[in-house]
């Protein structure tokens, strides 16, 4: 398990800006450079989001592994980031991605394919 760290190298400017949940994490949204397309919803903390600023590869916290996890390491699906934007409440980021394969764990494009709620044609 790779534990989080007892601090981050996040531009402490970037930090201060975040709101983070009880446990120290921020909504991060992956969407399809060109298309828009959402891809994927998962989780950052502080050090998650220095990572994918430093490296260019997107690097979640998995909150039910404990441990963080670097998109498409494991599958090939890798998502090359391109552009990271923190919203107006400081809650949510944006990361706009280059994916390669599918950004869902099931194989899927994306993790919205499966259901839909409501269509309006």
């Amino acid at each position: 398990m790779d534990d989080k760290p007892a601090g981050s190298a996040l531009d402490p400017a970037i930090a201060a800006r975040l709101k983070r949940d009880d446990e120290g994490l921020v909504c991060a949204v992956a969407q399809q450079l060109g298309s828009n397309e959402v891809l994927m919803v998962a989780w950052m903390d502080d050090e998650a989001l220095h990572r994918t600023l430093t490296t260019g590869r997107a690097t979640y916290w998995s909150r039910s592994r404990k441990e963080y996890w670097v998109k498409g390491e494991t599958s090939g699906n890798i998502q090359r980031v391109h552009e990271v934007r923190l919203d107006c409440d400081g809650d949510t980021v944006l990361l706009t991605v280059d994916q390669t394969g599918g950004a869902c764990h099931t194989g899927d494009r994306t993790c919205f394919d499966a259901d839909i709620l409501l269509g309006v044609h």
